[in-house]
Order: C-alpha cells, then structure tokens, then sequence
C-alpha cells in the first residue's frame, strides 16, 4: 500500500472487508465468508477467552471500532488500537491477526511515517501479547511487543532508505499526472506521434510552464521503459499493453 493508495481508504467497512476477502481468498472452507463478517461461533486455540458469537453484536461492535479507529488523530494511538481491537473482536471467521495487520498500517502510511513489520518478532511474544489482552484485558505486553517491533521496522526502514537514495522530487510531485498520461496514451493505443501530442497538449493545459518540458520528457521516458513486466504499476492489462505496442512505429 502506498501513500497515494492510503489517501483513498480508511477504517471503513469496505476497506477492512475487502481486505480480508484479499487475505483469506482460498483459506477458508466457506468461499463467502472471504470478506463477510462471521455468521458463527469462533474458537480461538490456546485460550480459555469466548469471542462474541451473535452476528448483530459483532456487526455492531465491528462498527463502532472502526468508527473510533477513524476518529483517533495521533496515527499510532490509531495503530496500536486496530492491532487490538480487531483480533479481540474476532470480526472474521479466521484470517482477524492478518487483517488487524495491514489494517494498522493505514495511519502510519498517511502521515508518510515507517510502516509497521513483524517481521522479526518472535511468534511466542506476539501470541502472548494478545492472550494477555484476551484473558486479561491486559495491554502491557503487546504494548511493549509494539513498541519493539516499531523501532526495529524504523531502522531497517531507514537502512533500506539509505540504500536506495532519495526519490526524484519532480516525478513525485507529478506521480498521478505521470501515471496518467501512460495510462490513457496506452489504453487509447495511440501511436508514437500522436501519443506525443496528446501529452503535449495536456501539459499546455494543466501543467506551470516551466514544468512542461521536463514533463513530457519524462512520460515518453516511462512510454520507451515500459514492457510486460512493469505494466502492473500502471494498472495496465497486458492485452492493453500488446495492443499498444503493436501500433508502435518499429
């Protein structure tokens, strides 16, 4: 999930269930209860704790998480909440810890901070983080597993970061338009020349005028790099793709 893909979801029902549909597609006995919130009871192995069983309850506590989760500003207050929240719940039929997950990443995104990873947290120290919080209402475990778990993502985050140098700030600022324009000249599979006229026009019209050139450098830059391994980005389909291409003066 990127920053720009943050920016269109949120706590809501169509978010989180589409995520779990993503999560648990082929994990479940039941197809339909891929994205579904659970229609019956759910046992959780190695706890004595009894999630709720009534479909309306849970419909209405599922709800009520997500509206709290939304409204709360500090982004890890928000995180560390849904990390809770949703495994306690119990929300899914299987597939909650996966959802609760990517689902706390959300906030973090937003603010253009490290996403969370647990990477190298051990398996046992994460389990009895949430059986504390089950059989205790006690946080004080995974509250501390978090808080490792985020400063270890933060510096491998960094490292990665460094390695990689910084982004070009003008394709970042022009990423939609730059994502864009590909997009259209291919889907329209337009030819070289009339590809080029089309983005010249466009930058005329929406671009600052000391950004045109460097703008439409850059899309016939992507045009000339693109090939079927990268058309995903552009949310391409590779019959758009063939299409295109074979118009393409040789």
């Amino acid at each position: 999930m990127t920053r720009n893909q943050a920016e269109e979801i949120g706590f809501n029902r169509y978010t989180v269930c589409n995520l779990h549909g993503l999560l648990s597609d082929n994990l479940l006995t039941d197809p339909a209860a891929c994205g579904r919130l659970s229609t019956r009871p759910v046992g959780i192995s190695g706890t004595v704790f009894h999630p709720l069983e009534v479909p309306p309850q849970i419909e209405e506590c599922f709800q009520a998480i997500l509206s709290q989760a939304a409204a709360i500003k500090d982004p890890f207050e928000a995180t560390f909440f849904v990390r809770v929240q949703i495994p306690y719940l119990q929300a899914f039929e299987d597939v909650n810890k996966r959802v609760s997950r990517l689902a706390a990443n959300i906030p973090l995104v937003r603010h253009n901070l490290c996403p969370l990873s647990f990477v190298d947290v051990e398996a046992e120290d994460y389990l009895n983080g949430l059986i504390g919080i089950h059989e205790l209402n006690r946080i004080e475990y995974l509250r501390d597993v978090f808080v490792w778990a985020y400063t270890r993502s933060a510096q491998r985050y960094t490292a990665i970061r460094q390695s990689l140098g910084d982004p070009d700030p003008f394709r970042l600022k022009y990423h939609s338009q730059i994502g864009n324009s590909v997009r259209d000249i291919v889907q329209k599979a337009l030819t070289h020349d009339a590809g080029n006229l089309w983005v010249r026009q466009m930058a005329s019209k929406d671009m600052p005028e000391g950004d045109r050139a460097r703008f439409i450098e850059t899309v016939e830059v992507e045009l000339e790099s693109l090939h079927e391994g990268n058309i995903a980005r552009y949310r391409l389909r590779p019959g758009e793709f063939d299409k295109w291409k074979s118009i393409q003066v040789k």
